[in-house]
């Protein structure tokens, strides 16, 4: 088998989960790995080594040509199975058999069994040829590797690794850029204060967290800031204005650099991820990580955590209370050591999945 592994998916900005599991996975494997082709991310990025690349374009293609021959490609789009792409996905496929490429699917997105039900006739068609043509899947949950065991009867072997990996330590002792302090001033000078990160579109709850702060503010009395974190990915401008109307204690920051999100949780006392549909959660395990009380949806990782069902405003407002008046801290403290060894386990684990 050969040796050469590439990553393959986006890299920041924006600051999606995927870009930034694949950014901190690149930076453990850097000189290990033949390298990242990336279709998302700064061009700094291209001075390390990395493959920037339009994949709308096919940009893809001369990649392959040039240095895919043999490969075995761990492969974090979207485009070839989550959401298969009519033109993408069959390039994809000519390439892998002509290049004897090893594919390695690293399916990180918890909705896909629900969306893969409202496939449309020619989508289902796509999907069943990128599942049989998959080497390998490696996926972040147990309910994912049921799935694909189960209802798409995959027979590849499927690996459940989690996408939470260990922070570059150099994130943890960042200090954040002068225009981001003075950003944050309005909020950091609240004596409560709640950080949220997702995007705005309702599957990410933003509005739901709006209104409990709002209604907490109401029944405490508490002078209750929130920061939102708004990784841009995606948007609806009508939502967005709905969440903001008339609440001034709201701060917004866009695209945070994920060396800056570690300071921001800092400076929070608690935090919520409204996320509906959750794959694993890596920001639950950040804020955990910073010491925050985190209260969550009950999807992807919830251990140690203040959980409600998506869209229960009262319960989300119940469990903030806790989170913020009589915040948890050693069972915070205790969950916090334990993700730090399962994520250097899950390290050790791609690093045995991709041989290396």
């Amino acid at each position: 088998m050969s040796r050469k592994v590439i990553l393959l998916g986006p890299l920041p900005p924006p600051f999606g989960g995927v870009s930034v599991y694949l950014s901190f996975l690149f930076e453990r494997l850097k000189g290990r790995v033949a390298g990242i082709w990336a279709y998302y991310g700064d061009a700094e990025y291209a001075l390390s080594g990395v493959r920037l690349f339009r994949h709308r374009r096919l940009g893809i293609v001369a990649l392959m040509l040039r240095e895919g021959r043999g490969a075995r490609v761990l492969d974090a789009t979207h485009f070839h199975l989550e959401h298969p792409h009519a033109l993408l996905l069959p390039v994809w496929l000519v390439l892998k058999h002509l290049l004897r490429v090893r594919w390695y699917k690293n399916v990180l997105d918890g909705s896909l069994p629900a969306r893969q039900r409202e496939f449309t006739r020619v989508r289902r068609l796509l999907f069943r040829l990128a599942i049989n043509s998959v080497d390998e899947f490696i996926v972040v949950s147990e309910e994912l590797r049921r799935w694909l065991r189960d209802e798409v009867k995959v027979r590849q072997p499927i690996k459940v690794i989690p996408c939470l990996l260990p922070i570059p330590r150099r994130h943890l002792e960042a200090t954040l850029p002068a225009r981001m302090e003075v950003a944050l001033m309005p909020f950091a000078r609240r004596p409560k204060r709640v950080c949220s990160v997702g995007v705005f579109i309702p599957d990410y709850g933003f509005a739901h967290v709006a209104e409990a702060v709002e209604r907490m503010r109401e029944e405490t009395a508490e002078d209750i800031g929130l920061v939102l974190l708004d990784g841009t990915f995606a948007r609806d401008e009508n939502y967005r204005a709905e969440v903001l109307r008339g609440r001034d204690w709201i701060t917004v920051l866009e695209n945070v650099p994920n060396t800056f999100v570690y300071q921001v949780l800092k400076r929070s006392d608690a935090f919520v991820r409204a996320f509906g549909p959750e794959s694993y959660g890596i920001s639950r395990v950040e804020a955990t990580w910073c010491g925050l009380p985190v209260v969550a949806t009950r999807a992807g990782e919830t251990r140690g955590m203040l959980l409600y069902d998506f869209g229960d405003v009262d319960s989300l407002v119940r469990q903030l209370k806790t989170a913020l008046f009589e915040p948890p801290l050693g069972e915070v403290e205790r969950w916090a050591e334990q993700f730090r060894l399962e994520a250097e386990e899950n390290l050790r684990a791609l690093e045995s999945a991709l041989d290396l």
